[in-house]
């Protein structure tokens, strides 16, 4: 099997996030930048399913300048064969980062084109299914169960109440969630080996689209809590200020 897994760079999400001095982007000074956790999820996909068929090929694309490398070399350390980056400043417009890997990925005969859900940075969940479109290709979302077998995918996902199986054939995009798998801690043979691993650099322009970030603003901080009392004599005033104060009931 041939299959590519598409791969972000985003800051830790236990990093404390700082607005920079324009307001609409973060201050990355001390920030630890990790892989979209959601990703990690199509690359331990992507691994086991080339694992399962005996043989076949693996490769990682992301978006980004130089930074974005070490991201890379994560997944290849992983277990990922090798890696491609496509040089640019960035874009917070789902359509042109889509654009630009669709551009990239079209006629590379990948049965698999694998993504997480979505980002962590962004929650916008668009990249995958918009690269699907633009390809002609299949798209099954928010997978947490998958099996490939004789050119078919089959797909399970969670909704309100149950389970959604889809199916389609190969090739295919195809999104992934939490569930699906565990995925796999670089090893450290496998962080020595990713130094040998190709990583590919090409550049690429990315259209200006129609999507700009005005402003980014922290959640307000939390209200201090409140203690009225204990036992069964405090239940009376609790009552009233959740019903009043707190307008929860």
């Amino acid at each position: 099997m041939k299959l590519a897994v598409c791969l972000k760079r985003v800051p830790d999400t236990t990093a404390k996030i700082v607005i920079g001095s324009d307001g609409a982007s973060i201050d990355e000074t001390g920030v630890k930048f990790v892989p979209n956790p959601f990703d990690e999820f199509a690359i331990e996909a992507a691994i086991a399913l080339k694992e399962a068929a005996g043989d076949g090929e693996t490769v990682v694309y992301s978006l980004g300048g130089d930074a974005s490398k070490e991201t890379i070399r994560t997944a290849l350390a992983m277990g990922i064969d090798r890696g491609v980056l496509l040089q640019t400043a960035g874009s917070q417009d789902g359509l042109e980062i889509a654009k630009a890997l669709a551009a990239e990925l079209k006629d590379q005969d990948f049965d698999l084109i694998l993504f997480g859900k979505l980002a962590v940075d962004n929650y916008n969940y668009q990249v995958g299914p918009m690269t699907a479109e633009l390809l002609g290709l299949p798209c099954i979302t928010s997978l947490a169960h998958l099996s490939v077998a004789d050119g078919k995918v089959e797909g399970e996902r969670e909704i309100e109440g149950g389970m959604e199986t889809s199916t389609c054939q190969l090739p295919a995009v195809l999104t992934c969630d939490k569930g699906l798998n565990t995925p796999r801690l670089p090893s450290l043979k496998g962080i020595m080996a990713a130094k040998k691993k190709p990583l590919e650099e090409k550049p690429v322009e990315l259209g200006a689209g129609t999507f700009e970030v005005l402003g980014l603003e922290l959640p307000p901080e939390r209200k201090a809590g409140k203690i009225v009392g204990e036992g069964a004599d405090a239940v009376p005033e609790l009552v009233n200020l959740l019903r009043n104060e707190a307008k929860a009931i």
